[in-house]
């Protein structure tokens, strides 16, 4: 009996540390702070050096692109995300299982407690973490999918150590960012098509095809009806209502 009761005060406890969580990012009237972790995948010489050239610069064009977003929202922050990067990390997050409920749920666990040993000792505020794993694309052509957590705020992103990547890892990484504040993906399961309307740039664009712009939580701009393309950077990119909604953005945007 006392075991059960210890499990369901952490139970509880964890419960209510995501519903505070959720409360608190979603409000939107300060900036979120997001802390990105670089780590290196494999021991490439590659994947060395782009870690080495990696500044705060890198990641500008994440707090730009949700300026112009709020912007175009008329959110009442206006500068709604604030990317800071953080020193590179040599360990790296559990490995999340191929199936199972009760293993996933352990694994969500390990990873909340992971993250919060790697990143325990900075002072300054982190509402979200994202760890990158970056790989050398000579050895790793394909990586693992990426993930956000809403519970604990965490993102853990599989990335390329290419400097033409660096767009397209930074569409994955606000991508994945805004899975932790509760936004769904908008593409089809199987064929990672967007979804149709919630998945385009703009489903009321006439023509409808080529799209000019890709929704973010399909991370794909559709060129034809049956062909589409990977967005290489967040300039291709908007937030379009139905995400704007899961995230509690205003509804009526430019």
């Amino acid at each position: 009996m006392l075991r059960i009761l210890i499990l369901l005060l952490v139970l509880l406890t964890v419960a209510l540390t995501a519903w505070q969580d959720r409360y608190r990012s979603t409000r939107w009237r300060e900036p979120l702070y997001v802390a990105i972790y670089p780590i290196a995948a494999d021991d490439s010489a590659v994947t060395s050096r782009y870690l080495a050239a990696l500044d705060a610069a890198s990641f500008q064009p994440i707090d730009l692109f949700f300026m112009r977003e709020a912007e175009r929202y008329h959110l009442r922050a206006h500068e709604p995300i604030k990317t800071r990067l953080r020193a590179q990390l040599q360990d790296q997050p559990p490995l999340r299982p191929a199936t199972g409920v009760l293993a996933t749920a352990l694994w969500s666990l390990k990873l909340r407690y992971w993250a919060w040993r790697a990143s325990g000792h900075v002072n300054e505020p982190e509402d979200i973490r994202i760890f990158v794993l970056y790989h050398d694309p000579a050895l790793t052509p394909v990586v693992p999918h990426s993930l956000g957590l809403a519970k604990g705020l965490i993102g853990v992103v599989y990335a390329f150590a290419a400097p033409e990547m660096t767009g397209e890892n930074n569409v994955v990484i606000a991508h994945e960012m805004l899975h932790t504040v509760g936004a769904s993906d908008k593409y089809l399961p199987g064929t990672d098509a967007p979804r149709f309307p919630d998945g385009y740039g703009d489903p009321h664009q006439v023509p409808l095809y080529p799209q000019r712009a890709a929704e973010l939580m399909a991370g794909r701009r559709m060129l034809e009806i049956d062909r589409w393309q990977q967005a290489e950077s967040l300039d291709e990119v908007v937030i379009g209502p139905a995400t704007a909604l899961e995230i509690r953005w205003p509804q009526h945007a430019n």
